[in-house]
């Protein structure tokens, strides 16, 4: 009896150890296949967030540092991190004023050979120029009146000049200089000053200093000048100050947006390790459309402005003729 008991016993751990292995090694592959997917998943979390840093981030971080906002690489960049050196680094450190002067010089050559090039009969560059040199004409005289003739070719170029750096920085490679508040700020500080300039010659130093106090007429008007003199000046102050930071705010806000989606579209083909001539998706596409008229209408709203500043500091001109 205790041997058939002892036997019986036996053949139940041998069945238990018999299922039990199966089920350790289903255990273990599980384990071991849980184990391949978390290192799987991380390995694309890390590929992903490499790739999209590396595009957006890594060339701005390694001139700017780690609190640098986002924005597509440069040529400029991409020089300073492939070619180390003396050289490099200079002409990075000047790349906001490398840029606009490349802007400029592109501008100065379209327009020396669309005048060398005139004629009776104009051909397509020279159509081209003739059309924004009219449109501006029309525009400035149309709010500055017949004495705003005087003033066409600053803000026409004004226009055309920050229209073109807006728009810059939407080609691979190329920057924008007034997603930089320095250059807004330079731009504001010229209209301000010709700003001020013009209106001490339109209506004299003495003309100019009464326009500052409000053009005090009656005892109560002149009774309010110590209030009026500066709230104006405050005001003139502010002008180049709200100028730059529009444009400056709106331009980086594009720079911003093209690089983050930019990011996106590259992480989002990450996981799949794309060929190089497919490094993800161009999800920014979309957005250039956008950024083309914000570039429009930030550079009108920039010279409409202007103009509307000279109005308002040359009016009393036309009030004494």
């Amino acid at each position: 009896m205790i041997e058939k008991l002892s036997l019986f016993l036996n053949s139940i751990v041998q069945s238990m150890n018999e299922h039990a292995t199966p089920v350790s090694d289903t255990l273990m592959e599980h384990n071991q296949h849980s184990g391949i997917i978390a290192d799987t998943l991380k390995s694309l979390h890390d590929t992903a967030h490499a790739a999209a840093g590396h595009v957006v981030h890594g060339a701005g971080e390694a001139a700017h540092g780690a609190g640098h906002a986002p924005e597509l690489p440069n040529w400029l960049e991409l020089a300073k991190i492939l070619f180390p050196g003396k050289l490099t680094d200079f002409l990075f450190a000047w790349h906001v004023v490398i840029f606009s002067a490349i802007v400029w010089l592109l501008l100065s050559f379209f327009c020396i050979i669309a005048y060398r090039k005139r004629s009776i009969y104009p051909g397509k560059l020279q159509n081209l120029i003739e059309w924004i040199v009219e449109t501006l004409y029309n525009l400035i005289v149309g709010i500055l009146g017949p004495s705003g003739v005087r003033y066409v070719p600053f803000l026409g170029t004004l226009f055309v000049y920050i229209f073109t750096m807006n728009v810059f920085g939407l080609f691979p490679g190329m920057f924008s200089s007034t997603s930089k508040l320095n250059t807004t700020l330079a731009l504001a500080i010229c209209v301000f000053c010709y700003v001020q300039f013009e209106g001490i010659r339109a209506n004299g130093l003495k003309g100019y200093i009464l326009h500052l106090a409000g053009s005090p007429k009656s005892v109560v008007e002149w009774c309010l000048v110590p209030l009026n003199l500066p709230l104006h000046i405050i005001g003139e102050l502010a002008k180049p100050i709200s100028l730059s930071l529009r444009l400056f705010g709106n331009i980086s806000g594009e720079d911003m947006l093209l690089a983050i989606f930019a990011g996106l579209g590259i992480a989002s083909l990450a996981f799949i390790n794309p060929p190089n001539w497919l490094p993800g998706l161009p999800l920014q596409f979309p957005f250039i459309f956008l950024a083309l008229l914000t570039s429009f209408v930030q550079a009108l709203v920039f010279t409409l402005l202007s103009s509307i500043y000279f109005s308002l500091m040359t009016h009393h001109e036309e009030e004494h003729h």
